[in-house]
């Protein structure tokens, strides 16, 4: 085992003895939707900085690389361990060539992307608009994408949770089924804003209402809503 590897365990592992210690029921439902391997981007709702960790609770035995602003990269804690995960940054706000470069080359590599497509966690815990780059990157690589809804996490403030164990109530992370973006004769501004459109309307499909935020019209269909729980981790 690399040194890497070894690395991405302990870090897994310290992640689930926090969870357990702070999160009274953690929750996944769809797991089986996660492709076992291969290229993936997978595009969630963003609620706090917790949503990582949660994220990498939820799909593994995968490894993901993430996709993360810049600000969470330099975090002394949590950027450390991110950064050493194999996480990027993105500048947000700008058209950021590298890490559109860096999203590719985890895609090609047959890697698991995970982004947060409305840029930074939302204030209210409704969805904000999604950023184009999300939609850019899924055309661009046509790999499929993985919508995936958290809820819960919204109530948890740092620093304080490490002084409050068992304080989060519930924490459930829904996983939808992958679906590829409809092919397009050109990638410019109008098929990416209509990708990331799609992509965020898929993860709204996968929430309560009063998550949607901006997609509160969204309709959900039956195909797209997902099986009953599979279990509480």
């Amino acid at each position: 085992m690399s040194f890497l590897d070894a690395y991405k365990k302990a870090v897994v592992g310290l992640d689930w003895v926090a969870n357990r210690v702070y999160v009274r029921k953690f929750e996944v439902v769809g797991k089986e939707n996660i492709p076992p391997e291969g290229p993936l981007i997978l595009a969630s709702n963003h609620l706090n900085n917790a949503d990582p960790p949660m994220i990498v609770l939820a799909i593994r035995p995968r490894y993901p690389t993430f996709m993360a602003k810049q600000e969470m990269i330099d975090w002394p804690v949590l950027g450390f361990a991110l950064k050493h995960f194999g996480a990027f940054p993105v500048r947000r706000g700008e058209a950021d060539r590298a890490a559109l470069r860096a999203a590719s080359d985890v895609i090609e590599s047959g890697g698991m992307l995970v982004m947060f497509p409305e840029g930074t966690r939302s204030r209210t815990g409704g969805m904000t608009q999604g950023h184009p780059g999300s939609g850019l990157i899924a055309l661009r690589s046509g790999a499929p994408v993985l919508p995936v809804a958290i809820t819960g996490s919204e109530g948890i403030g740092w620093p304080w949770i490490f002084l409050k164990p068992f304080s989060v109530k519930h924490i459930k992370v829904t996983i939808g089924e992958p679906f590829q973006l409809p092919p397009v004769e050109r990638i410019n501004s109008e098929a990416t804003a209509q990708a990331t459109d799609i992509i965020m309307r898929r993860i709204a499909a996968l929430l309560p209402p009063k998550y949607r935020g901006v997609y509160a019209d969204t309709e959900v269909e039956r195909e797209a809503a997902p099986a009953e729980a599979k279990g509480v981790y």
